[in-house]
């Protein structure tokens, strides 16, 4: 190779690869790991659909969204570094920060639960919270928001911790299950369990918190619940990717509230309709209310739930939270 071709080989070679160093961060997605406490729950319903819409691709982030069915167990994978983040119940935010662990909410996607307190028809005694005393209800897991909402609702009805059984039972199926065999008498459950067992008449609505009106006459004003939360050290350092995330969200909300229970099912994969697809559709149209249009934190909303758990919770009673700290609008606000 003659002098001349070797310089121009070498020029060659070396803009080709500035050419690739410049243009990788353009391919190159931010890997996030995030915990759902159960996706196929009607409440954690942004998560999977941001995924199905490609929200999360179009930000530049490559998200694998991990399904638990209990929020706590999300929350332990969170605290331990095996998650960034996690789509569960704001509540927890608060409990954490009495425990001296900082987490926020940084999208909330709901300003109700979306949960229902089901009686087995076994049962037609049971005709208040007061009437479960003695009996076993059912949760998702010890821990769990269900857990708390359970025992909150059970003090404000004058029967003490201690007077009842709270026993983890999961969702969907073996929730059912465990209604169906009377190992529970009653349970905290979301859509789409509560639609299959009112469908076959197993089971009863004793308290409804699918939405907000109905939310402020069992609890006492709006309840913040489904919310992307993450830890408020990893935010900080990492808000560029964190402002992703929301935007995504954000899109993902405006969707909900801007199409109808069958466009937004159509969405969705064929499993989480458990086989009655119409059913679930209506669900959806009846409970999308819940959501909040823009991932906005709802006014007076954290002072709701920090009175909810301070009615049960040793841990939270007389103790200190600074509710500033445990959520942010910052991104939300912030979001495209």
């Amino acid at each position: 190779m003659n002098p001349k071709s070797f310089t121009r080989t070498v020029l060659t070679a070396s803009v080709l690869a500035a050419t690739c160093m410049i243009a990788a961060p353009a391919f190159a997605n931010d890997k996030i790991s995030i915990m759902v406490g159960g996706y196929e729950k009607q409440i954690y319903l942004p998560a999977k659909l941001a995924e199905s819409l490609g929200y999360f691709k179009a930000e530049g982030l490559d998200v694998e969204l991990m399904n638990e069915g209990a929020g706590v167990e999300a929350e332990n994978e969170m605290l331990s570094g095996a998650v960034q983040g996690v789509v569960g119940f704001y509540d927890h935010c608060v409990d954490l920060q009495t425990k001296g662990k900082f987490v926020e909410s940084v999208v909330q996607f709901s300003q109700a639960p979306g949960e229902v307190e089901l009686i087995s028809t076994k049962h037609p005694e049971i005709k208040s919270m007061a009437d479960l005393r003695g009996k076993s209800l059912g949760v998702t897991g010890l821990g769990s928001s269900t857990n708390f909402l359970s025992q909150y609702l059970m003090v404000k009805s004058g029967v003490p911790l201690g007077e009842f059984t709270s026993l983890p039972v999961g969702a969907g199926t073996t929730f059912i299950a465990a209604m169906q065999q009377d190992k529970i008498q009653a349970g905290m459950t979301t859509e789409p369990t509560i639609s299959r067992l009112l469908k076959t008449g197993e089971a009863r609505v004793l308290i409804d918190m699918r939405s907000m009106e109905q939310t402020k006459k069992a609890l006492g004003g709006t309840y913040p619940a489904a919310s992307l939360y993450m830890s408020t050290d990893w935010v900080e350092k990492n808000k560029a990717t964190v402002q992703k995330l929301a935007n995504a969200f954000v899109k993902t909300l405006k969707f909900i509230n801007t199409h109808t229970g069958a466009e937004i099912a159509d969405k969705m994969p064929k499993d989480f309709y458990v086989g009655d697809k119409e059913g679930y559709i209506k669900a959806l149209d009846n409970g999308k209310g819940m959501f909040t249009p823009d991932g906005v934190m709802p006014a007076g909303g954290p002072e709701t739930v920090l009175a909810v758990l301070s009615g049960f919770s040793k841990n939270v009673k007389g103790k200190t939270v600074d509710l500033s700290k445990t959520y942010t609008t910052e991104f939300v606000k912030n979001a495209k």
